[in-house]
């Protein structure tokens, strides 16, 4: 097994992305309906087909055509000399064929009226395509933050799901172009499983009510137990007041927006700095900007662990510089001088071209000093 793993990666192969809900069952119940017209089918044809045998003894093939065109009605005439027994059998035939073809119209023409059926295919091939989702956000709740949070991450080239219960959400899905998304409540394990939570990156709740937000959130970081997961997601959630922000800090969640919050220090980054404040908007808030400002963390195993910052000479190599050092206790270094150490599980603030930042956290993450920094 382990041998025919290699084999597939290097050969890029991959399998095929299962969903956790298939929908088998509900399609399977759907299309019960059409057993008893396909039985009745596969028998009259069985029943002509040895009828012409034993009656007119037409050979096998001869006598299974005979069937076929008879039961269809479709009036290709005999084949053969048909005898008078053999003729009567015809006429029953044609008619027996007649009220199973009618029946089956029947039968689909109500099932597709029902629309149960075509939505339950939609909503099955929606699940496959989110099944082959990687590092996607999971997005919950509908509202005016969600349409601007999936503008942003649709104009980054980001995947992401959109969770919603209401029962109109299908048309808002459309309406906004929500590329993949599920109807249901977003805490339940339904909406997790869905939404293919199992390969996102993080979840972003967005909830009115910071009651749903809570519900959302412990269900997340319960989901994370049961699969056992290496490296848990990123919950980040809106809060509606300050008191509201540290409970759903306490409760689990990475990140916490406050609307009233940033609103007051944009507009007194503005009021105090407002040329500073145009700059960070025109460098690093629009997506086609050449610079981007981006954390990178240094692991045990990374030849920059122990090392200072004099040593990560990235400016020359990718044209990124560090304005900034966090250390894994929080403690936050400003603009750090060249002799401050880097500790193993310490963050680098980054900024620079996006192009450089990715090449540099290559680099990071390398267990070797690389060469053409020596």
């Amino acid at each position: 097994m382990a041998n025919q793993n290699r084999i597939q990666k290097f050969l890029n192969w991959r399998e095929k992305s299962k969903p956790h809900i298939t929908l088998n069952d509900e399609l399977y119940v759907l299309l019960a309906p059409f057993r008893l017209p396909l039985i009745l089918t596969v028998l009259t044809m069985m029943f002509g087909t040895f009828g012409y045998i034993l009656i007119d003894k037409m050979s096998l093939l001869d006598a299974l055509y005979q069937t076929g065109i008879t039961f269809t009605t479709v009036g290709f005439g005999e084949i053969a000399p048909i005898s008078d027994l053999g003729r009567i059998f015809t006429i029953s035939l044609i008619i027996f064929g007649f009220l199973v073809f009618s029946a089956a119209i029947g039968i689909i023409v109500d099932v597709l009226n029902k629309g149960e059926l075509i939505k339950v295919m939609k909503e099955r091939r929606m699940l496959y395509n989110i099944a082959r989702l990687k590092k996607h956000f999971v997005i919950c709740y509908h509202n005016e933050f969600t349409i601007q949070v999936t503008k942003q991450l649709r104009e980054s080239h980001i995947p992401f799901v959109v969770i919603d219960p209401r029962e109109n959400f299908d048309e808002i899905a459309v309406q906004y172009a929500y590329p993949y998304y599920v109807k249901a409540e977003p805490h339940t394990e339904t909406a997790i499983l869905k939404s293919h939570l199992s390969s996102a990156k993080g979840i972003i709740t967005l909830a009115d009510n910071i009651a749903d937000n809570i519900a959302t959130i412990a269900s997340v970081r319960l989901y994370e137990k049961e699969i056992h997961l290496r490296r848990p997601f990123l919950v980040i959630s809106n809060a509606p007041t300050i008191s509201d922000e540290e409970k759903l800090l306490k409760l689990g969640a990475d990140k916490v927006v406050t609307p009233t919050n940033i609103m007051a220090q944009r507009i007194n980054a503005m009021a105090i700095r407002p040329d500073m404040e145009n700059l960070l908007q025109e460098f690093l808030y629009k997506q086609d900007t050449p610079l981007d400002m981006e954390e990178a963390r240094v692991t045990r195993t990374s030849w920059l662990a122990l090392k200072k910052i004099k040593d990560a000479s990235f400016r020359e190599i990718s044209n990124v510089t560090i304005i900034g050092l966090r250390h894994k206790d929080g403690q936050f270094i400003p603009m750090p001088k060249g002799d401050t150490t880097i500790t193993a599980g310490s963050k680098l603030l980054l900024i620079g071209p996006s192009e450089g930042i990715r090449k540099t956290k290559k680099i990071i993450r390398k267990t070797k000093k690389p060469e053409e920094m020596m």
